[in-house]
């Protein structure tokens, strides 16, 4: 357990090393917000408590892990390093840590295994904005492919993270699961996509609810009520690539009707605005 600043610290070192493949003063001085002084006597104070975990690099001017590095304050999972990089930059671990005295507890969902090579040369292709060479495996395809892909963002649907990236081999934008990705992936030169050209991810659309028709009054009031719902509807703004794990993290089913309306509860209205966007199949 994380007891004192010193070691929020020293996990932060661990979290982005581990899973970036480098870590520097800049990264503790944005994140904690202190002076360079100070993310250096940090990082000093960590190589003096773990003198083989770290080398330092004097071409990127930044720590890398060691081929003897062993973690001490992180758990290894890649959510952790994900979730941490969701975060507003104005939540710390900080706020994290002290989170954890209020009664509160949350599912503990199976974790999905994604090795740090992986993370990051991804990690690195969205930085760089460079194209990357990657094995990847689906459940159509469970054969391990080779891909050229140009990655731009890191998505949280539901249960699983995915990456946005422009797909070579499809000349399309598309949706990369993480824990599907193999091997060790290649960096190559420039990318020649990027974000501003994803028309899923900046186009924005209008995905319009309603209580179950079959629902007695009562019921639909109820479920106003949870969804705040005006006139009856529920209106959600969402980025068109993501219309269909919104719909799935909200459990309607447009492709047919259950059975029972209170398994339904919800109804999509606008199918046909926003059909472009959901998936075939």
């Amino acid at each position: 357990m994380i007891k004192d600043g010193k070691e929020l610290h020293w996990q932060l070192i661990e979290l982005i090393a581990y899973w970036q493949g480098k870590v520097n003063t800049t990264h503790l001085m944005d994140h904690f917000t202190i002076s360079r002084k100070q993310a250096g006597d940090y990082i000093r104070a960590y190589q003096d408590q773990f003198p083989l975990h770290l080398e330092y690099c004097k071409s990127t001017k930044a720590f890398l892990p060691s081929d003897n590095f062993q973690y001490q304050y992180i758990n290894g999972d890649v959510t952790q390093y994900l979730e941490w990089l969701s975060k507003s930059s104005t939540l710390s671990i900080h706020d994290t840590a002290k989170q954890a005295t209020l009664t509160y507890t949350s599912l503990q969902l199976p974790s999905r295994q994604v090795t740090p090579k992986i993370m990051r040369g991804l990690v690195n292709a969205i930085n760089q904005r460079r194209r990357i060479e990657v094995d990847y495996v689906s459940l159509s395809n469970p054969d391990v492919e080779g891909r050229i892909i140009q990655p731009h963002i890191f998505v949280k649907t539901g249960l699983r993270w995915h990456l946005r990236a422009f797909d070579e081999k499809h000349q399309a934008f598309r949706d990369f699961v993480l824990s599907r990705f193999r091997g060790e992936p290649e960096l190559l030169d420039k990318a020649t996509h990027n974000a501003d050209q994803d028309k899923g991810w900046n186009t924005v659309v209008s995905v319009i609810l309603t209580p179950d028709t079959r629902l007695s009054a009562t019921q639909k009031s109820v479920l106003a009520q949870d969804y705040q719902m005006q006139n009856g509807q529920l209106v959600i703004k969402t980025r068109a690539a993501l219309t269909q794990y919104l719909l799935q993290e909200m459990q309607v089913n447009f492709k047919s009707i259950d059975k029972s309306p209170e398994a339904q509860q919800l109804v999509l209205v606008n199918e046909g605005d926003i059909k472009n966007w959901l998936f075939s199949g």
